[in-house]
């Protein structure tokens, strides 16, 4: 047996290795046509990239057409710099360092010249290409909004880079990206795939036609359409309320965790990001340092939730049972904490239980809650732990997971926290008595406060948020149909609903109300800090708002954030009732709060950051104080930026 079975082996291997290589060398032509590329000329076909839709089938990005020149340094050949430069509408400099350019990328193989020409600058191109040798025509196709709003939403495309080509070897120089955006998510689905054709050259680099009668060519696979779960109506609406104001709007479905809308302010145009001024528009945006045009402040602004937060400490206070809907503390205009330590309330004073806590916004009511809470074990760093897992329950202080490709965490301290910041010593509730009200290290995005109203509105439950709604062909991810719990008991949240309620009609936003509109929603208000002139400077407070409506079988929660608007009510508040009208009713009746919105500005508020001058800054105060019209104040005051510059 031992003498048949080497020999055995040795046949078989040997059988199987002449296979493989007859395979190789007679079947199979793909190694030969890697083996001839010096005599083949690739070209791509590039395809369509999918149109975007929303929810409601609204088209808002297409497609139109766009030309590269291409280069292939090897094959130039006395070319008339000149009269190319002069075609192109381009400097010699420029022509040269292009060529340069593309000979580090690759002598022989094929690289962008110049990029996006729109039909009138290839045409008088096109006339005349055969004349310059080792140039050719690429067509491609470019994003074309259909709208002016939703940049943040959207993201761009953009030529890969070297990193990106590394990365995936899908990509050739030259080729178009995703950048930020559903873009960026979406890419693999969005951009389709590439068409490839071969074509044989003589000896004298000439093309003599499709190379194998085009059997290994592939015709191009246009991308896939999407719609989005955005309300195309409510996200205009809302970037025409945030005009000359900074911050941010969230609002989300709170059945399913569709994001209904996502805006962030200042905004741009996504039109100034496709074709050739794409470069110089980019860059402008991304230097401006003051505004942050490119800076999505709903999902990636860090702020002091402030009295939002207060349905937080209420609801945790509910569950570890240091309270009930009967308990009540008295509020002296205040909470004295520690000796010479008090905590202004503005809510009136007297007995305050939960419900009246909650209307009226009552520190006091809200510390007490907080204090025995952390009370409630021996230790406090364990107590710690537990509030912070209740309130992490609710997305707050995580990463959402949602389907946009940036983000922050925002902050929920834990004992881990507070080891790092008083090491050596203990704490107790009084020393981080702040957190109770979404002060201290309490840290919370847009989107998070948003998603913590969505499952106050489900009784305790939220879907990750996302902006995902259909892809053509395609089922969503699972995880944004997997339903997330809270550590809340579902009996804890009707009281706390009511209270809600109340804000709407008898507490801090009753002059918010929508007639025939159950709103439930808790005004707040950030205190806010910055460093000028090296010096710490108070400035105006943060104006928040988060609701939900309506206060039976919610379809639309939301959280704003205006950055130096004042009060929650001011604002911030508005603002929520407008979007919550315009998307239930498609209407706006409250006129008298539209007015409001749009003719406020806060431009002088921003002028601070912005180190302009003092003659700047009295003129935009004097400008706000006017109340005209949005329109001749923005034009006003781009005059003066303009003589300042």
């Amino acid at each position: 047996m031992r003498k048949v079975l080497l020999p055995t082996l040795i046949i078989i291997g040997a059988s199987l290795l002449i296979i493989r290589i007859f395979y190789l060398q007679i079947i199979d032509d793909s190694f030969k046509l890697k083996s001839e590329n010096n005599a083949i000329k690739i070209k791509y076909d590039y395809p369509e990239r999918g149109y975007i839709y929303d929810r409601n089938g609204v088209l808002l990005v297409a497609n139109q057409p766009s030309y590269d020149i291409m280069v292939i340094p090897r094959e130039l050949n006395n070319t008339d710099t000149l009269e190319f430069c002069k075609l192109l509408n381009i400097t010699k400099d420029d022509f040269i360092k292009r060529i340069e350019k593309a000979k580090v990328y690759s002598p022989r193989l094929p690289s962008v010249f110049l990029a996006q020409l729109n039909k009138t600058e290839f045409a008088a191109f096109q006339e005349k290409i055969r004349k310059f040798e080792g140039f050719y025509f690429q067509k491609r196709s470019l994003r074309d909004y259909e709208v002016n709003f939703g940049a943040n939403i959207f993201g761009s495309i953009n030529q890969v880079n070297e990193k990106q080509i590394e990365k995936n070897h899908y990509y050739k120089s030259g080729d178009l990206i995703g950048v930020q955006g559903v873009e960026e998510s979406y890419e693999e689905i969005l951009r389709g795939i590439k068409g490839v054709k071969y074509f044989q050259k003589d000896k004298f680099n000439r093309e003599i036609g499709s190379y194998k009668e085009g059997k290994y060519d592939t015709i191009p696979v246009q991308g896939e359409d999407i719609n989005l779960t955005i309300d195309s109506e409510i996200q205009k609406y809302g970037e025409q309320l945030m005009v000359n104001k900074r911050g941010g709007i969230v609002a989300i479905e709170p059945k399913t965790g569709e994001i209904l809308a996502l805006v962030t302010a200042p905004s741009y145009d996504p039109g100034i990001l496709v074709g050739r001024q794409r470069s110089k528009n980019y860059t402008k945006l991304y230097h401006d340092s003051i505004a942050k045009p490119l800076y999505d402040r709903g999902l990636l602004a860090e702020y002091p939730p402030g009295s939002p937060f207060k349905i937080m400490t209420g609801l945790v206070g509910l569950q570890e049972g240091v309270v009930d809907e009967e308990t009540t503390f008295v509020c002296h205009h205040g909470f004295y904490y520690a000796p010479g330590r008090f905590q202004r309330c503005h809510c009136g004073g007297g007995v305050q239980n939960l419900h009246v806590g909650i209307y009226k916004s009552c520190n006091a009511y809200f510390s007490n809650v907080y204090l025995r809470t952390i009370g409630k074990y021996k230790s406090t760093p364990y107590s710690v732990d537990v509030w912070s897992n209740h309130v992490r329950s609710f997305g707050l202080g995580e990463f959402m997971g949602y389907d946009l490709p940036t983000g922050r965490r925002g902050k929920i301290p834990t004992s881990k926290t507070y080891k790092r910041m008083y090491p050596g010593w203990g704490y107790s509730g009084k020393t981080i008595i702040s957190n109770a009200i979404g002060q201290g290290e309490v840290l919370a995005t847009p989107i998070q406060l948003a998603n913590m109203m969505a499952t106050v509105a489900n009784h305790g439950y939220y879907y990750t948020p996302h902006i995902i709604k259909k892809i053509k062909g395609e089922k969503i991810d699972s995880k944004f149909t997997t339903k997330h719990v809270t550590t809340i008991d579902e009996k804890y949240f009707p009281p706390m609903i009511s209270g809600l309620f109340d804000v709407y009609n008898r507490g801090t936003a009753y002059g918010l109300r929508v007639e025939g509109i159950d709103i439930c929603g808790k005004t707040g208000t950030a205190e806010n800090f910055a460093k000028i002139g090296g010096k710490r400077v108070q400035l105006k407070d943060h104006s928040i708002f988060v609701a939900f409506a309506p206060k039976d079988n919610p379809k639309i929660a939301i959280a704003v954030l205006v950055e130096n608007g004042g009060f929650g009510a001011t604002i911030a508040g508005p603002i929520a009732s407008l979007m919550i009208e315009k998307y239930l009713r498609k209407k706006i009746t409250r006129t008298d709060l539209e007015t409001r919105v749009l003719n406020t500005s806060l431009q002088s508020r921003y002028a601070i950051l912005g180190g302009l001058s003092d003659e700047v800054k009295r003129q935009l105060f004097v400008q706000d104080s006017i109340k005209n019209s949005k329109l001749i104040e923005a034009q006003k005051r781009d005059s003066i930026k303009t003589k300042k510059q």
